[in-house]
């Protein structure tokens, strides 16, 4: 009789890191601190008076005096705009499940896959581990789309993408959510490992989790990537009872972040 197969959600984002409040600063050290402005301070001053005695001297002559700029256009005439295809932000304000990878030839659809394509934000934030507190945090960041691809190869590997769109304004969504991911991979419940760099991303990083065993049940293997382009955040997920390897999530991501 085969092993039974636990039903295991395929991705549990891990809701962000609560603010530390600040240790307080011991009375020595602020006395420490105090010393050190004086003295910084005072040798300051005397080196302003030791320069205000001394003859000015001739700046040294440019390196590279012939620098080239860019020749001003025509009188009337306007830069072209570039096209659609070179234009990331257009790319980014157009149908953003056109962006996601293509489900691989003879991949089947994963059980759970969204039907259109989309995935809800309350959806998103119920998968966190407190869904109130998450969902207060990406409205913070200023959460406005998901889209979300998903497929099955083999018998039990399953693949889901996800491209969380950020409001472009003064809070960088997409980074900051990525990051607080990232800070969560090196914890002995997730990867326990610092990842790898993925080349041509910010910061980019893919992570291959260890084996999870269970009596009575196969074994759980499980790679995920995390990097963002612009206001989009990208997560890749993969769980299989066999082993993935460093080049199939790296594969994935690098095709992923070749479509932004």
């Amino acid at each position: 009789m085969e092993p039974a197969v636990e039903p295991v959600p395929l991705v549990t984002p891990v809701e962000p890191v609560a603010v530390r409040p600040r240790r307080r600063v011991l009375r020595t050290v602020g006395l420490i601190a105090v010393a050190a402005v004086i003295g910084l301070v005072g040798g300051t001053a005397v080196g302003y008076g030791i320069q205000a005695d001394r003859e000015p001297t001739a700046l040294p002559p440019l390196n590279q005096p012939d620098l080239a700029h860019p020749k001003p256009l025509p009188k009337g005439q306007k830069a072209k705009p570039l096209p659609a295809s070179e234009d990331l932000r257009t790319k980014a304000e157009g149908d953003l499940r056109k962006l996601l990878l293509p489900k691989p030839a003879g991949a089947k659809k994963a059980e759970f896959a969204d039907a259109d394509g989309w995935m809800r934000v309350s959806s998103f934030a119920s998968q966190f581990t407190r869904p109130g507190s998450a969902l207060d945090f990406q409205l913070d960041l200023g959460i406005r789309r998901i889209a979300v691809t998903s497929w099955v190869t083999g018998k039990y590997k399953e693949t889901e993408i996800r491209l969380v769109q950020y409001r472009s304004d003064d809070v960088l969504g997409a980074q900051d959510f990525v990051e607080d991911q990232q800070a969560y991979m090196p914890d002995e419940d997730f990867a326990d490992d610092e990842g790898t760099e993925l080349k041509g991303s910010a910061n980019g990083r893919y992570y291959v989790f260890p084996v999870q065993k269970k009596a009575g049940y196969l074994d759980l293997y499980e790679a995920r990537a995390y990097f963002y382009r612009g206001d989009i955040a990208v997560e890749i997920f993969v769980v299989d009872t066999k082993k993935i390897s460093e080049k199939d999530i790296r594969s994935l991501a690098e095709r992923q972040l070749g479509r932004l």
